[in-house]
């Protein structure tokens, strides 16, 4: 059975030297990803799933040695190159980022507990790009020492295939050689736009809030509610740039729109404006559809990572093992999001560790990635 399995770890480079190969590398890999599908965080849980398993583990695994220690586990994770470990995530959603329409949310996360005082190592900070619709993770690019994100996203964006996508990003990412690469790739963007860009940014507010402007502005109205709060939004967006575009030449810039969200609550009433370019000349309810998409990488992504799977907590800090355990973990999230099911990511990691018919369907939902 484990040949079947394999294919997923396949072009995975074996960093390890001399003795430490006593132990087969797909094997470990894959007992690393079985134990993080049923909600396990780092190498000791990894040796100690090993062991609670080896009888369900030798039904498709030869074990030779027996199951790795903790410290094997760690030194694997810690040695393994991060871009090469990563291209298992990027083949595992290879077919369906074929297919892929819609929002592609990208943001950063930093890895809060992974920084080491000793050496003044900071926390990791990953790049992630988030497809909405499917809920899947199709790449991320860990932030370079002494850089910043704006500088990590174009390279993120070089390893997908974004064509006939919406990319969406906060404020930070809203530079011009990011909507260049962006249009460069055949996607589209909706970029928030803050006062980092000055003029800019006053220019799109001056003339979006203008109720003389109104004739050229088209707008929908959406309102939603429950949990006791009514939540009323407006979205505004205007193909009449010439001017802007006289004045600022923003590559592939389209549009430009505002999203004006009302909610009460409580009986309090808060209300919010942000302001946003788009290369894609999108109806007002296509426009706000884009923009409540982009926060599903918060929703989906960030939450489940930190609140189901600890992801802030844990304490990887060597070497790569931080970026790789990242990696593993998204993997193991898109897998159970493969499975077809219904259900939390909580109760699928918890039902995996129960029952071993189920993880091994959670396995095999990385079966049609596999065909090239």
């Amino acid at each position: 059975m484990m040949e079947q399995f394999s294919p997923i770890f396949e072009g995975v480079n074996d960093p390890r030297k001399s003795n430490a190969t006593r132990h087969d590398l797909q094997e470990m890999l894959m007992i690393g990803l079985l134990c993080v599908l049923c909600g396990g965080e780092g190498c000791c849980d990894m040796a100690l799933f090993g062991r609670s398993k080896e009888r369900f583990l030798r039904r498709f695994m030869t074990l030779e040695h027996g199951i790795p220690s903790h410290d094997a586990f760690s030194d694997l994770f810690n040695a393994l190159d991060p871009e090469n470990f990563q291209q298992v995530m990027q083949r595992l959603v290879a077919d369906l980022a074929q297919d892929l329409e819609g929002v592609i949310a990208i943001d950063g996360k930093a890895l809060r507990r992974s920084f080491c005082r000793a050496s003044g190592k900071s926390p990791l900070h990953l790049v992630q790009a988030f497809a909405s619709k499917a809920r899947l993770v199709l790449g991320q690019i860990a932030v370079a020492d002494k850089s910043n994100e704006i500088t990590a996203m174009p390279q993120l964006l070089r390893l997908l295939d974004i064509r006939g996508a919406i990319i969406t990003a906060d404020a930070m990412h809203t530079q011009r050689a990011t909507a260049r690469t962006i249009c460069a790739a055949g996607g589209d963007y909706v970029l928030a736009l803050k006062g980092n860009q000055g003029a800019l940014y006053n220019d799109v507010k001056l003339f979006l809030d203008d109720p003389e402007a109104s004739e050229k502005v088209e707008t929908f109205q959406d309102v939603d509610g429950g949990h006791g709060r009514i939540e009323t939004r407006i979205a505004s967006i205007s193909t009449e740039i010439s001017w802007l575009q006289e004045q600022h030449n923003w590559p592939g810039l389209t549009a430009i729109g505002k999203v004006t969200a009302r909610r009460e609550s409580g009986g309090k009433t808060c209300t919010q404006t942000r302001y946003y370019l788009t290369s894609a000349a999108l109806s007002p309810e296509r426009f706000l559809q884009a923009v409540r998409a982009h926060w599903s990488i918060e929703n989906a992504l960030h939450w489940v990572l930190d609140v189901t799977m600890n992801e802030d907590k844990l304490r990887n800090r060597k070497e790569n093992g931080p970026e790789n355990m990242a990696i593993l973990r998204r993997i193991a999230l898109n897998l159970a999001r493969t499975e077809p099911t219904k259900g939390s990511m909580r109760g699928k990691l918890k039902k995996a560790g129960w029952n071993d018919d189920f993880i091994l369907d959670l396995i095999r939902a990385a079966k049609p990635a596999q065909k090239r």
